[in-house]
């Protein structure tokens, strides 16, 4: 068994081993191991007795989920139309260039992925870059790289 997968005993341990506990566990796989790997749905449904397809469902239904690995930084772009209009565009393009990858792709080391998103709700402080789950409002292009440094250190 993969070492990564060995810590998932320690999450099917905090729920009930029921169907109803799906999301739950998929969620804590998927920040535990940054992604779903196809032996962790495996033993999804094995532990909590529900159908591979199920778990393969419910997995890819989901955009909070991934099935292929992610970094352990996920940077987020708002893209909608507020976001686009104050420099989401920008943003993006400068993300890109300082990580050496395009929106949708991991760097090499696992440290950070890219993503677009067409809008977090937050117009007002357009635009907006999440950093995980943590959202910057208003961010210019001079504070990428100070997001990227704090996403470095943690």
């Amino acid at each position: 068994m993969n070492q990564d997968l060995g810590r998932l005993t320690e999450i099917f341990d905090r729920y009930p081993r029921t169907p109803q506990s799906l999301i739950g566990v998929l969620q804590d796989i998927q920040k535990e191991l940054h992604y779903l790997p196809s032996e962790a749905l495996e033993m999804t449904a094995s532990e909590l007795g529900v159908p591979l397809s199920k778990v393969f469902s419910v997995s890819t239904f989901y955009n909070a989920f991934s099935l292929t690995p992610r970094g352990e930084k996920v940077i987020r772009v708002c893209v909608g139309t507020t976001c686009h209009i104050r420099g989401a565009k920008q943003l993006q393009e400068r993300f890109e260039n300082d990580l050496g990858i395009k929106a949708g792709e991991t760097t090499p080391d696992g440290k950070f992925t890219l993503e677009t998103v067409a809008c977090v709700g937050a117009c007002a402080m357009a635009p907006v870059v999440a950093v995980n789950d943590e959202f910057h409002g208003g961010v210019k292009l001079a504070q990428t790289k100070k997001l990227l440094k704090s996403g470095k250190k943690a």
